[in-house]
């Protein structure tokens, strides 16, 4: 298996945790996201990243990677059993892209954004999925950026830690 990838990328962060969770052996594929090679289009039409080659099947978008790698990999779910449960996780997913993310790229890019009020509404711990999903922001914001998280994020981080695929990414967004 293969995940082309970038490491300061939030979604790219949510495939290797998903894959670190399952505890599937990938090979990394660094992408400059500055001078993304043209062969990426090849394999996503955007040029975004990540983008798993599961032995010739490629998949792009880190959302629909992960409910891959669930579903395939089913001995260790990252969705909840219940089918109301999963449609939970996956709806606060959904809000959570259309929201946060966008904030997080306005502020990068210097335009107004609402990233601290989005943040502090954050429903973090409902579900492994959606920590899987939100926890690459939250970390970013706080190691890269140097925001100021409320105390329930910082336990809700803190808990996290304490599973090796969170701190992984937590070293990897420190080294940056």
């Amino acid at each position: 298996m293969k995940l082309y990838d970038a490491a300061a990328c939030p979604f790219c962060a949510r495939a290797r945790i998903a894959l670190q969770i399952k505890g599937i052996a990938y090979e990394t594929i660094e992408i400059d996201l500055h001078e993304r090679p043209s062969w990426i289009y090849d394999l996503n039409v955007t040029g975004r990243v990540p983008v798993l080659d599961d032995g010739g099947y490629v998949l792009p978008e880190s959302v629909v990677i992960m409910e891959y790698l669930d579903e395939r990999y089913s001995d260790r779910p990252l969705l909840p059993a219940d089918a109301r449960d999963r449609a939970a996780a996956r709806l606060l997913v959904h809000r959570f892209d259309d929201l946060l993310a966008r904030d997080w790229y306005a502020f990068r890019q210097g335009k107004e954004h609402s990233v601290e009020q989005r943040l502090d509404e954050l429903p973090v711990g409902q579900s492994l999925f959606a920590d899987i999903a939100f926890s690459p922001w939250v970390i970013r914001a706080r190691d890269l950026h140097g925001f100021r998280l409320p105390e329930r994020l910082e336990e809700w981080l803190s808990d996290l830690a304490k599973h090796p695929a969170f701190a992984a990414e937590i070293a990897l967004v420190r080294s940056l």
